[in-house]
């Protein structure tokens, strides 16, 4: 039985989906108990800055090479390879693995000789001892990038063969990873617990997928070829994808970077509300977005236009249905809900009506955010990477103009400078979802035309 679950294959999009958002469920659980033992054992100061601070080069190099690049390729290309057959998939996936883990292995290594240099960006408003503290985590913290890296070729082998428990139990375990080291490590190392923690946790959600890929076929190969056309051609549809990965993180560094200059513990306050307006795009726009990819792909490989306009159509209303009403209900409940889960320990009662207040300024934006990733890979389906990369670079123009304006206009009306940030990132998603829409439309129309 458990055999049978392991190999879960259901072609229907709508129970992928369910289960991809149960799993995304305990997954949120465990994060918000992860945020309430960051909260309650560091408070909202200088070592929580720190510590979320680090993360920024890790997640630069991730989004750079894996969530920006390679994830938005990997399907349609492992499809057309499939087509071929089975030799040549598994060695385009062999090669593939091989070549992320050597790229982001020497950048990663590069980055961490110059982290005392990044922190002075990423955080410029930190003292020096911040400083040096955030150079020294994020140095551990990118060998992250390198576990992630491996995690994604699997995540994509068993995408395409619906084969979810695996993938969908990797951030359970990266969550039990961070906690273990918060419970148990922290005593002893302080912030460093976490950091080790965070580290556990990335193994952990690259080890769970390996059998399952096993299981679908993988069998380890060496093979490192950068000639290989298919490579060539991974390369070509990820670079446009990773320069729109690198803009949405630069992004985020300009706003740690511009809360870092506000009061001590700002950068804690707002990624903590960030993590708690991101639970309905993590419970049902990603799942929602992840389960039509493969189908999507397919689709548009075997020139299937009416699957690809129905299984598009039918993703975007669920997510509409569901995220609208829980924006609403998650607005509603802000205060008593942040109270619950952050008001405990270190974490003050001021900084909990803070958190309270910007995650209500985010709630406004929830549905555009949870739009954008199915709108995203629908693209990325048609092998069309440019496309939302210009979108999103340009959203990321727009979200650090108005951060900007609105950090200069709020305090000359007595409003808490914080809410600058997550005001802009709402009005910047909001054009992002539209223009996506929009082209997405056109091309579509361009590539079937009956539709």
């Amino acid at each position: 039985m458990f055999s049978t679950l392991f190999s879960f294959q259901n072609k229907s999009i709508s129970s992928a989906a369910l289960f991809l958002a149960g799993a995304a469920l305990l997954s949120r659980l465990l994060g918000l108990f992860r945020d309430r033992l960051l909260a309650g054992t560091f408070g909202a100061g200088e070592e929580l800055d720190a510590y979320f601070a680090a993360f920024r080069v890790p997640d630069f190099l991730f989004s750079l090479f894996v969530l920006g690049g390679i994830s938005a390729v990997f399907l349609p290309l492992f499809s057309a390879e499939r087509e071929k057959g089975e030799k040549e998939a598994w060695r385009f996936v062999n090669n593939l693995l091989h070549a992320l883990i050597l790229a982001i292995a020497l950048l990663a290594g590069a980055l961490a000789i110059f982290a005392p240099q990044l922190m002075g960006l990423v955080a410029p408003g930190f003292s020096p001892e911040q400083k040096e503290l955030a150079a020294n985590l994020t140095r551990l913290m990118l060998l992250s990038p390198v576990l992630f890296g491996i995690s994604a070729v699997f995540t994509g082998v068993l995408h395409y063969f619906n084969r979810f428990l695996a993938y969908a139990m990797a951030p359970v375990l990266y969550n039990l990873g961070i906690i273990f080291g918060l419970l148990f490590l922290a005593p002893i190392l302080g912030i460093w617990g976490a950091a080790f923690g965070v580290l556990g946790g990335a193994a952990l959600h690259a080890l769970i997928q390996i059998p399952a890929a096993v299981r679908s076929g993988f069998i380890w190969r060496p093979v490192l070829d950068w000639r290989d056309i298919a490579i060539r051609r991974a390369l070509k549809l990820a670079l446009p994808r990773t320069l729109g990965g690198a803009a949405y993180q630069v992004n985020l560094i300009i706003m740690t970077a511009l809360a870092s200059t506000l009061t001590s513990g700002s950068i804690a306050v707002f990624m903590l509300a960030d993590n708690l307006q991101a639970a309905p795009v993590g419970l049902v726009g990603i799942p929602l977005a992840l389960a039509s990819f493969p189908v999507l792909s397919r689709s548009f490989a075997k020139g299937e236009k009416g699957e690809f306009r129905k299984a598009l159509l039918s993703a975007l209303r669920k997510i509409i249905w569901l995220v609208l009403p829980a924006s609403v209900l998650l607005f509603l409940l802000r205060e008593p809900l942040v109270r619950i889960l952050y008001h405990t320990g270190a974490f003050e009662a001021g900084d909990a009506q803070l958190a309270s207040m910007v995650l209500g300024m985010f709630t406004l934006g929830i549905l555009f955010q949870a739009l954008i990733p199915l709108l995203s890979r629908a693209f990325f389906a048609l092998q069309d990477t440019k496309t939302p990369t210009l979108i999103g670079v340009g959203a990321v123009a727009v979200n650090v103009s108005l951060a900007l304006l609105f950090l200069n206009l709020l305090p000359t009306w007595e409003i808490e400078p914080l809410l600058a940030l997550p005001l802009a990132l709402v009005a910047s998603g909001f054009l992002q979802c539209v223009f996506l829409a929009f082209f997405l439309r056109k091309k579509m129309m361009g590539s079937f035309p009956q539709i």
